[in-house]
């Protein structure tokens, strides 16, 4: 095949999804001429499974996107069918917004702005090879003999190495939706020396809305009083559609048993690994053998469609058994199928390769992000796009890389969990991940991370500002709140009311908040703070929590003690006299940064890390 020469960047970004998106942004913001190299123009931020954005943790990820400068959030709350916060019943740590998605539009917007962006090219096309010279990446060859010539590359290829879609019996080489898979690029990663795995993941039927009787469904509307994704956004997103729940049962589930011999999960045609976060229905139903029923959503994908999604109700099993047991739930006993459900097996590699940069360990300048990385869900891609993006652009622009910590960043968590632990399985961003959580709050990602984004040149002047002025506000809000200029008198029915004794003093805003008054109750009774609801509601949250804030500093600050204790980047760990067989083969192939990092990988224990100070200390002498 004739090679030519396609073009000279920077950086070239392979894939146009989640992460692709996010990375291509990334360097083109911050003036570097990059390239997105996708296989459809059709498949741009395309929502290949449920049409939403967020949810438990994934809103926090989306949140500290756009605090760094991403797009993400902007584009969700352009783009939304209705918003939600999750876990409002629990503390402010764990809430999470939601937004439901207008499919289409979310692609269409996204694309929109890769088009009109500086320094951005778009270009289908499928890449077949990574070039490299004396171990650094140098170009991308597409596989009609295009090179892109380049710095730097990021692969961001989500489910689509060597994908098949599997349905019952019949297997097809296929990506999402029946886009092409990318099926060149494989084997010149593994010629590269990335360890590779096959994982898999699903996606329901899609149902046209108007055969479905939602009269036997129980509507869910969107909430308005709950704001918005991105911190410049000006106005929470409007409620334009509802969705719908209701429940699988009894004949659900015996439909459903009787068939597992034609299961593809259940009689060997599917071997590689799914999502244990995110189950097909069969595996709810034999798993969950006690539960009577399991919840589905009905969601709307799109104003301009009436194709609905059935959340809840992933599955592989064959056509005719879908139609079965999903016929066998009330409100959908004529449902049309208009796309059925399907499994999907591709290519990823093992995240253990990566540097905390998301840099491959073995080539200079060659990054990857999202699915190929091991993980799931649109928000862990973009947050790892922005993160690989952002760093490939400061590698080559001559600045220190940005490394989030566990204590400052939901995204800190996602890839000191993927470059120490690795993944053995798809992996979900969960609350329970972050140690920190209550410092990794939505209400304050911008506190913490939008100057680590300007520093770094991709927050612009305009989000910058609307930075400063929230947190000029903030900061007179806490002010305000611990002023103590309120009477006995002026306090005896708010307390009383709550169960409390009558005030000896004057006491402040603050003093109400942590005996757990709400501080829209005191406002309404006293007046003041006399600011934006955001900066209101960030306040109130410090406020409540600053007890348990100091002592969980206190623990980070002794945390930080192993971080900032680096180990040597040529330490042989299988020398180190007193380590385990286990820990030196672990050690040598993460290579930790610090003994922090060491601290959390799988097979060091307390012991080894013990050994791995004392050998410091004596190396230091």
């Amino acid at each position: 095949m004739t090679e030519f020469l396609l073009g000279e960047y920077d950086v070239v970004v392979v894939g146009a999804g989640h992460a692709g998106c996010e990375a291509a942004l990334a360097c083109a913001r911050t003036n570097l001429r990059t390239a997105i190299l996708t296989l459809n123009l059709d498949s741009i931020a395309f929502m290949a499974c449920n049409p939403s954005i967020g949810g438990t943790a994934k809103g926090h990820l989306v949140r500290e996107i756009d605090a760094l400068g991403g797009e993400m959030g902007i584009n969700a709350d352009e783009t939304a069918l209705q918003i939600k916060m999750l876990n409002v019943g629990k503390g402010a740590a764990v809430q999470s917004l939601r937004c439901q998605s207008d499919k289409n539009a979310y692609h269409a917007r996204m694309k929109g702005v890769l088009e009109r962006t500086k320094n951005l090219r778009i270009i289908q096309g499928e890449a077949q090879e990574i070039l490299t010279e004396d171990g650094k990446v140098c170009g991308v060859k597409t596989t009609y003999g295009g090179i892109l010539r380049c710095r730097a590359a990021i692969l961001a290829t989500g489910v689509y190495l060597n994908a098949r879609t599997i349905t019952g019996d019949v297997i097809a080489n296929s990506g999402p939706n029946g886009f092409a898979p990318a099926t060149a690029l494989t084997k010149n990663l593994m010629d590269l020396g990335f360890s590779v795995r096959r994982f898999k993941t699903g996606t329901p039927a899609r149902v046209h809305f108007n055969s479905l009787d939602t009269d036997k469904l129980a509507v869910q509307y969107g909430e308005e009083d709950v704001g918005p994704f991105s911190f410049i956004s000006e106005n929470p997103p409007e409620n334009k559609l509802p969705c719908y729940l209701g429940y699988t049962n009894k004949a659900t589930h015996e439909i459903i048993l009787k068939n597992l011999d034609r299961s593809p999960l259940y009689n060997g045609v599917i071997e590689s690994t799914g999502p244990r976060y995110c189950p097909s229905i069969e595996t709810k139903v034999v798993r969950f053998a006690d539960k009577d029923r399991h919840q589905i959503f009905i969601e709307p994908e799109g104003i301009d469609t009436l194709e609905a999604y059935v959340q809840g109700m992933s599955s592989s099993m064959p056509h005719d058994v879908q139609l079965e047991m999903y016929h066998s739930i009330e409100g959908l006993e004529h449902a049309e199928f208009m796309r059925f459900a399907y499994a999907i097996e591709y290519d990823c590699i093992d995240s253990l390769d990566l540097l905390p940069t998301l840099e491959f360990k073995k080539i200079g300048g060659l990054y990857t992000a999202g699915q190929i990385n091991g993980t799931s869900g649109y928000e862990e891609a973009a947050a790892q796009g922005l993160m690989a993006g952002l760093n490939a652009s400061l590698k080559l622009r001559n600045m220190p890389p940005l490394v989030l910590g566990r204590d400052e960043a939901y995204i800190g968590v996602l890839i000191d969990d993927l470059v120490t632990k690795g993944t053995e399985e798809p992996y979900r961003m969960m609350t329970s991940r972050a140690e920190y959580r209550i410092e990794l709050r939505q209400d304050n990602a911008d506190f913490r991370l939008t100057p680590k984004g300007y520093a770094a040149g991709l927050v612009t002047e305009e989000r910058y500002a609307a930075y400063l002025k929230r947190y000029s506000q903030y900061g007179s809000a806490l002010k305000e709140i611990e002023m103590r200029d309120l009477t006995p008198d002026e306090t005896e029915n708010i307390l009383t009311a709550h169960g409390f004794e009558r005030a000896t003093g004057s006491i402040s805003r603050g003093d109400l908040i942590r005996r757990g008054i709400a501080l829209s109750e005191i406002i309404s009774q006293f007046g003041g703070m006399d600011y934006p609801r955001s900066v209101r509601e960030s306040a109130e949250v410090y406020t409540k929590y600053e007890g348990y804030l100091k002592k969980n500093r206190q623990q980070i600050e002794r945390a930080k003690k192993l971080e900032d204790r680096l180990l040597p980047e040529d330490a042989d760990y299988s020398k180190v006299e007193g380590l385990r067989l286990e820990a030196r083969e672990k050690l040598n192939k993460v290579r930790p940064r610090s003994i922090g990092q060491a601290s959390r990988i799988s097979g060091v224990n307390p012991a080894d890390i013990s050994v791995l100070m004392v050998w410091m200390a004596l190396r230091g002498r």
